[in-house]
């Protein structure tokens, strides 16, 4: 992919974010320089008609610029053909549900990526099911698959299908800076590359466990034939509502503060 299509400004500085570990506890603090600016008039259309998966994160680092315009751009990648999906990350301000242009995006993407904390804030909702149910019904026209990030746990993926949990024998971290992202990539990879849902989950849970081998959020090199091997040890059960464990915590995984 070369870098044709990357929005200049000139006048702004460059985005830059921090991330402080201490123990399991992770602060990302980002200054936003041009992160902030960016609209959706800034992605070419001749761009998303030539793609097969539109993905969105950090969006509520970008909301106030990227936010108006998200719903429009989404639903023409999928009048395009192409699938789309969207991982908001925490939200610095607090005021997630109150995010209407959100909610509108949201209707337009046919896969949610949450990690526990941010699915339960996302949904209002006091607990895993609730959200799970919850956020099903806002996305994708109320036809979306959810996949929420458990961490060590692994992942839990809802869709017309039902609940099902997928899990991967334990890995030792050094630093788990990017998994999340690294989580996504693996399983957007492998629905494109043509797996059921559970066996994309299982890649993105073996990209993930395998970005906190080294430190940094690309300390890591990945290959897909390395996550592929890992994914084969996945397991995978269907799970109902009453199985679903509550996070023992609401407190999110990385505090996000911009600035």
């Amino acid at each position: 992919m070369g870098t044709s299509s990357l929005a200049v400004r000139a006048a702004s500085p460059t985005g830059l974010t921090v991330v402080l570990t201490g123990g399991t506890d992770r602060a990302i603090l980002t200054a936003l320089g041009a992160i902030g600016s960016l609209t959706a008039a800034d992605v070419p259309v001749a761009l998303l008609a030539g793609a097969r998966h539109v993905h969105v994160s950090s969006y509520f680092l970008m909301a106030d610029s990227l936010g108006p315009g998200l719903a429009g751009l989404l639903a023409g990648a999928r009048a395009a053909g192409a699938t789309t999906s969207v991982d908001t990350n925490w939200d610095p301000s607090g005021r997630w549900g109150e995010d209407t242009w959100l909610r509108a995006a949201l209707a337009q993407a046919d896969l949610l990526l949450p990690n526990e904390a941010e699915a339960l804030a996302l949904s209002g909702q006091p607990d895993l099911a609730g959200a799970v149910r919850a956020l099903a019904g806002r996305t994708g026209r109320g036809a979306a698959r959810v996949v929420v990030k458990r961490g060590a746990r692994g992942a839990l993926c809802a869709d017309r299908d039902g609940w099902r949990q997928v899990s991967l024998p334990p890995v030792t971290p050094v630093d788990d800076t990017g998994a999340g992202d690294c989580f996504n990539a693996g399983l957007i990879t492998g629905l494109l590359n043509g797996l059921d849902l559970p066996g994309a989950a299982a890649l993105g849970c073996a990209a993930g466990a395998l970005s906190t081998q080294a430190a940094g959020g690309t300390g890591s090199c990945l290959s897909l034939v390395t996550a592929s091997a890992l994914a084969a040890k996945a397991t995978t059960s269907k799970v109902t509502a009453s199985e679903v464990i509550a996070p023992e915590a609401t407190a999110p995984a990385a505090d996000e503060t911009t600035g």
